[in-house]
């Protein structure tokens, strides 16, 4: 090799190792199209303000990404957008009335701490924009739980305009569903909840466009969504028929904005076929078991989040074979390297 050739080295030391002849920076701008329904919905039902937290919230994941790579003498990574997407996806699981600083707070927690400091895009342990999430919820208790009535259930009787009960309140609670929170009014957004997370049709088109444009792939969505109908149907719960306790579950909450948009990411979620089917299930039983026995209703960010931490061992347990490789080739290369390793020992006693 002619040593004057520019020498190309490549990094293969993190997960995931993805082949794709799509550069990350039109993944990220896919998701973002993705989320655009989702955002509308927002608009339409809560006004202006979640315009106003999601400025806030991309900018400042934005700034603080540009800001450590500068201070740790880094290139710039902001234009792969994947701190746009961080900042969008942090903002969506905001309440509509949440104030303009408090996603600051949290693109801040998720951008430099569980980011940045492990080294950036592909080698976070963590999905960034759920870390700040739970951080602020941990924080601003009250703030993340006020949730202002949406645009169609104004005149309604009984309704706070400044703060109403979501659905999973009701579902997991002592009180009776309210007559206005119906499988239509869910599905199509006309309910309390989060700003990207009350349309599951919104949600349901960004997800199959993801699908469509082969940005992730069906397994953990299915699994994870796929479990959580099982178990809900199995044992029921709200004073109501299994099936429209099944169905209430898959339609409230954080369900669908998790299953397709979060537990989809590339670093911190299995790549093998069995791994990810495991990792969908996984995250579908501990929502389950959250919603049912948790002191908070929803348990989509909590239980994605427990599961990313297991990601690792998920990948090393259903780890691809090299290709010509038998087990038992594997086999006598593990037990070669079991003596060498005791006939060092030996040797330097």
């Amino acid at each position: 090799m002619n040593d004057k050739k520019e020498r190309i080295i490549l990094d293969v030391a993190y997960q995931p190792q993805v082949r794709t002849n799509v550069d990350t920076r039109r993944l990220m701008l896919r998701v973002i199209i993705a989320l655009l329904p989702a955002v509308g919905v927002a608009v339409w039902q809560f006004g202006l303000n979640p315009l106003v937290v999601i400025a806030s919230s991309v900018l400042s994941a934005v700034f603080f990404e540009w800001a450590i790579r500068k201070f740790r003498k880094q290139s710039a990574s902001i234009g792969d957008l994947s701190a746009v997407v961080t900042g969008l996806l942090l903002a969506l699981t905001l309440p509509p009335s949440a104030p303009w600083w408090l996603p600051i707070i949290g693109t801040f927690f998720g951008i430099v701490v569980v980011k940045q400091l492990y080294g950036g895009i592909g080698k976070n342990f963590l999905n960034p924009a759920l870390a700040g999430r739970a951080f602020l919820l941990a924080s601003y208790a009250m703030l993340m739980g006020r949730y202002p009535a949406p645009a169609a259930l104004s005149g309604v009787e009984g309704i706070d305009a400044i703060s109403a009960a979501t659905p999973l309140s009701f579902l997991y609670g002592s009180d009776p569903m309210p007559a206005y929170y119906t499988a239509k009014t869910m599905f199509l957004g006309l309910i309390p909840g989060a700003i990207g997370e009350i349309s599951t049709l919104a949600l349901l088109i960004g997800g199959v466009y993801l699908l469509a444009t082969q940005v992730i792939s069906w397994r953990i969505p299915v699994s994870f969504l796929g479990t959580v109908a099982l178990l809900t149907l199995i044992f029921g719960g709200g004073g109501m028929s299994n099936a429209d306790f099944m169905v209430y579950n898959l339609l409230s909450g954080g369900l669908v904005l998790g299953a397709f948009f979060m537990a989809t990411d590339y670093a911190t979620s299995p790549v093998t076929l069995k791994g990810q089917l495991l990792y969908g299930a996984g995250c579908g039983a501990i929502t389950v078991l959250i919603r049912y026995f948790g002191g908070y209703p929803e348990g989509v960010s909590y239980a994605i989040l427990l599961m990313n931490l297991c990601a690792w061992a998920i990948d090393k347990a259903f780890h691809r074979h090299q290709f010509g490789v038998s087990k038992e080739d594997t086999k006598a290369e593990k037990e070669a390297q079991k003596a060498e390793k005791k006939a060092a020992k030996e040797a330097a006693k």
